[in-house]
């Protein structure tokens, strides 16, 4: 129990509240006993309720920092790899050698999906958004393993955290295939977790597909950068999804879903669609300038974000992988690419950007490499669920193996008051 306590006072009648400390982080008020005396608190967004207890992820925003297990991002980026991060986010420390080889060796044993799965498919329009596919595909994984979904043992939420990390990535590039009218490609045990989604998603049965080096190393850096973020919207769905005793697959495809929202997972894409709009480096200063200006809805997409007050931690790593592939590709010339190297070298220098701190964010970066490997636009969200699924598991295996109660907000009430139905 906690020796620090808060006061409230509510029409006379005073609440002594329990205050909480974490090891990192503000204090949090404990407001669970009110209901019982008939008193509600109001906080739209939840912006200032803790929803939960964990230990995977800590984000301070003002100061820049994201937090895995502990190890700041930038470290993770710069010494570890995505599959590593996974296995560091559901277990809470680094994999020795052994382990690491083992849940390696694991996830490639599972990365084929159920071949008759692979009709779902023929079910969707082709010119369906491949977020809309995706969701659908992966809450029919529930459909297919029947053997493993008692979730109150271990191992078998452990066989799910296998399935669910080793067949996305085959089923978002099915997602992409299947809309380009092209034949699916198998996973290949030879590659590793990156290059085996770059030869899914772009080879094909006429020639082998050479996976660049540079390339893979960039997309394992998407996928790390993007594997969890607290207690976002899309993992505060997959939680409260969770708490009813649904299956994770279901609970991973209501996180697809709210991710899919461009408020949450859409701002790499909106970056694109902005650079689209902007169109040619001599508008730069017309839009700059509607930036700027308060009375215009426009703004610049990918640049400042709703957590991080100082700087994106994500967003440096991510700049220097940028550089990487665009050198790589020798795509400098590339008309979107000038624009958007133009308009962040205008964010790094102009005082207007500086003073309010709307420096590039991960998403700003992300969106340019995807593109310049080839990815399009209505796949970005796709693979930011693919890189997600981690985290959003992680986060339904902490709550799953402790103690939790079925989610369950309150409204404050501004309809009618009881009235009778009219006689007739």
């Amino acid at each position: 129990m906690s020796d620090k306590k808060a006061q409230l006072t509510v029409d006379g009648k005073t609440f002594d509240l329990p205050v909480y400390s974490g090891t990192d982080g503000p204090d949090v008020i404990d407001v669970r006993g009110l209901s019982a005396e008939g008193v509600l608190t109001f906080d739209p967004g939840f912006m200032s309720t803790a929803s939960c207890e964990s230990q995977i992820t800590y984000i301070d925003g003002e100061k820049g920092i994201l937090l895995h297990r502990g190890y700041p991002i930038e470290q993770l980026a710069e010494s570890s790899d995505y599959l590593e991060t996974c296995f560091l986010l559901l277990h809470g420390e680094l994999p020795t050698p052994e382990e690491s080889k083992k849940f390696r060796d694991t996830v490639k044993n599972h990365t084929m999906i159920h071949d008759q799965m692979t009709h779902f498919f023929n079910g969707f329009r082709r010119d369906a958004h491949p977020m809309a596919i995706m969701c659908g595909v992966v809450g029919a994984l529930s459909a297919f393993y029947h053997d493993t979904m008692d979730f109150s043992d271990q191992e078998h939420r452990e066989i799910a955290a296998f399935r669910l990390m080793a067949k996305m990535p085959t089923i978002a590039s099915m997602c992409y295939k299947y809309s380009m009218g092209q034949p699916f490609m198998y996973p290949r045990n030879d590659l590793n977790y990156a290059e085996n989604f770059l030869h899914m998603m772009f080879g094909t049965p006429c020639e082998e597909y050479k996976v660049s080096k540079t390339l893979a190393k960039a997309m394992d850096r998407i996928f790390l950068l993007h594997a969890d973020h607290e207690q976002n919207a899309s993992t505060s769905t997959v939680r409260l999804a969770g708490s009813t005793g649904a299956n994770p697959f279901a609970c991973i495809a209501s996180g697809i879903a709210a991710l899919w929202g461009p408020a949450h997972g859409g701002a790499n894409e909106a970056v694109l669609t902005m650079l689209e709009e902007i169109g040619d480096e001599s508008r730069i200063p017309e839009f700059i300038a509607k930036a700027k200006d308060k009375d215009d809805p426009f703004r610049l997409m990918g640049f400042g974000h709703r957590v991080y007050r100082n700087f994106d931690p994500r967003a440096k790593v991510m700049r220097q992988t940028c550089n990487e592939v665009l050198e790589e590709l020798g795509l400098e010339d590339d008309p979107l690419l000038k624009i958007a190297k133009k308009l962040e070298q205008i964010a790094l220098e102009d005082e207007y950007f500086v003073k309010r701190k709307l420096y590039p964010n991960v998403d700003f970066y992300s969106g340019i490499i995807l593109k310049a490997i080839g990815i399009p636009v209505s796949m970005f969200t796709v693979i930011f669920a693919m890189s997600r699924t981690i985290g959003w598991f992680a986060n339904w295996n902490e709550m799953i193996g402790g103690s939790y109660r079925i989610g369950r907000p309150r409204q404050l009430y501004k309809g009618y008051t009881a009235r009778d139905y009219p006689k007739k």
